[in-house]
């Protein structure tokens, strides 16, 4: 008898996981927009960049050698450098809500809030904002937003996002592994390398697809381009720090954060099997983590756990090509 088909959570999004809610805030006058999960607890989270040029804030607290290595929220924002206000707007929310780190009797809570951007600007949204770009205030709005059910594709931090050629977006996907386990992806895409073959419409990532989640389709008889850099990318306007895909990794284990951080680096792979070329230096791509231990996985020392973590990073991987896919297929739409 074959084995059981693994299949999506009920909603096959990030927040079949529970406790993780998502907002998206969306300005199309200006085709841009913000998109923020957020954790009902501070949760253990780790971040791994691979794109050549990325745009961050507060990356360097989730390294494992450092003090935190948790989050409150995370913010996937476009707008480049001045998209990284967005999580100023979301940290006020927080707090004003008593969410964050408490040092003492006296002051506000301080959330975790780390934020990873999209260049958007070059789109042919109005960008004559002045001195008050608007990201501070659709950070505040997303997160005011977040909630369980939430839509993909060119919303949020997708709405002025291009991949490769094609209109990007905001994507997601969930897998339910067979130890109860759920794992999560939310992205969004904005490669200069294609997410599609060379018929400009199948997917790369169509081995991973469940349930024709982005429209069924399989690669043409005559198969795909070897060009490296394939027909519907964007080299020719390619410019350092001006694509990059941005992902979130969510899965209710107990890891810890040597082990969130595994799964971020383990989850890449998912970009490199939908986009092609991914990692450049034109991208910024980077990959969140955060673990809500809902789930108790084997306890160390033992090469159960290890395993289990491997299996983690491996379904992550899989659930980022398939959201980046989604994100894009919804955003034709």
């Amino acid at each position: 008898m074959s084995e059981p088909k693994l299949q999506p959570g009920s909603k096959n999004l990030i927040t079949d996981i529970s406790h993780l809610t998502v907002g998206n805030a969306t300005d199309e006058k200006a085709q841009t927009g913000v998109t923020v999960l957020r954790c009902t607890d501070s949760f253990v989270s780790a971040v791994d960049i691979r794109g050549g040029a990325p745009g961050t804030r507060e990356t360097d607290v989730l390294s494992p050698e450092n003090l935190v290595g948790r989050t409150d929220a995370i913010v996937l924002t476009g707008g480049s450098v001045f998209g990284l206000a967005a999580a100023d707007g979301v940290t006020a929310v927080l707090s004003y809500d008593n969410v964050g780190l408490k040092l003492g009797d006296k002051g506000p809570a301080i959330p975790i809030v780390p934020a990873a951007v999209l260049h958007d600007l070059n789109n042919d949204g109005d960008k004559n904002w002045g001195n008050t770009p608007p990201y501070r205030t659709l950070g505040a709005e997303a997160a005011k937003a977040a909630k369980v059910d939430f839509n993909i594709g060119a919303v949020g931090a997708g709405c002025g996002a291009m991949a490769g050629t094609l209109k990007g977006g905001i994507g997601s996907a969930s897998i339910t592994l067979e130890n109860g386990v759920i794992v999560g992806a939310l992205v969004a895409v904005n490669p200069v390398g294609s997410v599609v073959m060379s018929d400009g419409k199948t997917f790369y990532a169509w081995p991973w697809e469940l349930n024709g989640e982005f429209g069924g389709r399989k690669p043409p008889p005559s198969g795909d381009s070897v060009d490296p850099f394939p027909a519907h990318s964007r080299l020719g306007w390619a410019r350092a720090g001006a694509n990059t895909t941005i992902a979130i990794i969510g899965v209710n284990a107990d890891l810890t954060s040597v082990e969130a951080k595994r799964v971020a680096m383990m989850a890449h792979d998912g970009i490199a099997r939908a986009i092609r070329p991914a990692h450049t230096a034109f991208d910024g791509d980077i990959v969140f983590s955060v673990a809500t231990a809902e789930k108790e996985l084997p306890h160390e020392p033992s090469p159960l756990r290890h395993g289990a973590v491997a299996r983690i990073g491996a379904a992550g991987a899989d659930c980022l090509a398939r959201a980046i896919a989604r994100g894009v297929y919804e955003a034709q739409r």
